[in-house]
């Protein structure tokens, strides 16, 4: 039985939380800027062989098996993660933590079309093991300081989890003083 008045509980929003000027704000940045640029790089060097859009061959770029639409793709989304990159904060977080989670299910959607006729990216193994790789470093990278079971009393999220532990916390020693 529960001992407390149970109040109704608002969503959170991940974009307010965290100011523009935290110090997690450089993982962000960094991570969607590193993978970013690898992305546009790869793309136009896919481009640069003049591969058909939808050719379905062994054209590969950077190790990886690519086509016109791959590159095309590629870069796309490589711009995105730089614009996040140059825009930062919570917006660089989100965006991590979305195109992880899409890189992760283009991997095992991949995964289920390589050898056949529907493979229109022209994946092979190691772009699969590639997207994997893709996406849980973006998803860790956008939710660092987000998650986990040790966050600091101070983190917005654990604050948004605890809301009654601040009423209940003891008063700093600066405060007591």
């Amino acid at each position: 039985m529960a001992t407390h008045a149970a109040r109704p509980r608002q969503r959170m929003r991940f974009d307010q939380h965290l100011p523009v000027d935290h110090r997690l704000n450089a993982v962000y940045r960094i991570g969607a800027g590193l993978i970013g640029a690898f992305l546009v790089a790869f793309g136009v060097l896919g481009l640069v062989n003049h591969i058909g859009f939808f050719n379905t061959g062994g054209a590969t770029a950077a190790g990886l098996n690519t086509n016109g639409a791959l590159s095309v793709l590629s870069i796309c989304i490589g711009a995105i993660l730089l614009a996040g990159m140059v825009i930062g904060g919570n917006v660089a977080s989100t965006l991590n933590m979305v195109l992880g989670v899409l890189f992760l299910l283009n991997g095992f959607l991949f995964l289920g079309l390589l050898d056949t006729p529907h493979n229109f990216l022209a994946f092979k193994i190691q772009n699969v093991l590639f997207s994997f790789v893709v996406g849980l470093l973006l998803m860790t990278f956008g939710m660092y300081g987000r998650v986990g079971s040790a966050l600091p009393r101070d983190n917005p999220y654990w604050r948004y989890r605890h809301p009654d532990a601040e009423q209940a916390a003891p008063p700093d020693q600066d405060q007591v003083r």
